[in-house]
């Protein structure tokens, strides 16, 4: 029987004094845990992801789901059916419910409401027993594993929470799945992190509300990793105003990427923000999909979302918001460490780049909107 957010079964356990972090910067290890979580639950396992392949990596997450199952948990998966299209097919989807999972693929295609196809739950959420939440950029798939996809899999992050957040993780999962999309827990949990959606009753933008508020203010630097890069005219103010007051603002982006319209959209802005001094740079290893902000040292953010038009006004997303002060660290080190391996785009190389080059990046920004 599905469970109101606001019922006691989703009240923060008694005890729980403060949130713990652990982050996670390699799939293996990632899919590891998340597998050890599964099988320590006792009462519910709830897992949304975007992508859920039963490739190498899906295989085994999807097997442990399917033993705590059949042992009596309530176990729900919350699927993107564009995103899983193809990849948890439809016997893969009948193994589980006959397993007792239950399953929910988010907006399939319907002739009577076609535009809905383009909103996706993009969100990436694993909670157990709504003591333990994993949250973050990566997908259930081989590209995010060195094992299974080599030296080129996909360089991501995600962060583990156990504590009062963790709880509203479970509530906010709950929330969706009886289809109240707009359900925001508020700021009701103590210590100074929190799980925000992108859309609330309150506010149909609140992400993007969240992060201006954050650019606006900020004083000594803005640190952004983002796969794709497509911000608004509002946003792109923003990120110049605080270059020209003398913030450090550092674009990391991806130069490898499995969307070219995209990549197009965000190059064609590079000239307006080089301009203004804002520095950019593309990681040239491998694909970047890790989505972190920083700002200053005492604001930090890790989560679903992307930096463009389609996570901040239409896809759904969880992201983690937290001024914790070892959590902020560690994504400072990553970002560091990620800068190393990343080549920085100049103002004058970059207006040197070519009429065809500059013909496609034009084109990539008259469809932003709907990359």
């Amino acid at each position: 029987m599905d469970v109101n957010p606001g019922d006691a079964a989703f009240k923060p356990a008694s005890g729980a004094a403060k949130d713990e972090f652990r982050l996670f910067g390699e799939g293996d290890e990632l899919y590891a845990e998340m597998s050890r979580s599964i099988r320590t639950a006792t009462q519910r396992i709830f897992l949304a992801s975007y992508i859920l392949a039963a490739d190498e990596v899906g295989a085994e997450l999807l097997d442990e789901l399917m033993k705590q199952s059949r042992q009596g948990l309530d176990v729900r998966i919350h699927v993107d059916a564009l995103g899983s299209s193809g990849v948890l097919t439809r016997q893969h989807r009948s193994q589980l419910r006959a397993a007792g999972v239950r399953l929910k693929r988010f907006h399939r295609w319907s002739w009577r409401r076609p535009m809905r196809y383009n909103r996706r739950d993009h969100r990436k959420l694993l909670v157990i027993d709504g003591e333990t939440a994993y949250v973050g950029g990566f997908n259930i798939h081989r590209e995010g594993s060195r094992r299974f996809y080599g030296p080129q899999r996909w360089r991501d992050m995600h962060a583990c929470i156990t504590g009062p957040l963790a709880t509203e993780a479970d509530a906010l999962f709950n929330a969706f799945w009886c289809g109240d999309t707009q359900w925001n827990p508020g700021s009701h949990t103590a210590g100074n992190s929190r799980i925000i959606p992108n859309t609330t009753r309150a506010c149909r933008v609140r992400l993007r509300c969240t992060i201006k508020d954050q650019l606006g203010g900020a004083s000594d630097k803005i640190w952004l990793a983002t796969p794709y890069f497509v911000p608004d005219r509002g946003l792109r103010k923003q990120l110049v105003l605080a270059a020209q007051r003398g913030v450090d603002v550092r674009i990391l982006t991806t130069e490898k990427t499995d969307s070219i319209p995209a990549q197009w959209a965000a190059r064609a802005i590079y000239g307006e923000l080089l301009e203004h001094g804002v520095r950019i740079f593309e990681y040239t290893p491998r694909l970047l999909h890790s989505k972190v902000l920083l700002i200053d040292h005492a604001w930090g953010s890790i989560g679903t979302a992307n930096f463009d038009y389609r996570s901040l006004f239409i896809n759904y997303e969880l992201t983690l918001i937290s001024g914790n002060e070892a959590l902020n660290d560690q994504l400072r080190n990553e970002f560091i460490t990620d800068l190393r391996d990343a080549s920085e785009i100049t103002g004058i190389a970059w207006k040197h780049r070519g009429f065809i080059k500059g013909v496609y990046h034009t084109l990539g920004l008259l469809l932003r909107k709907w990359l």
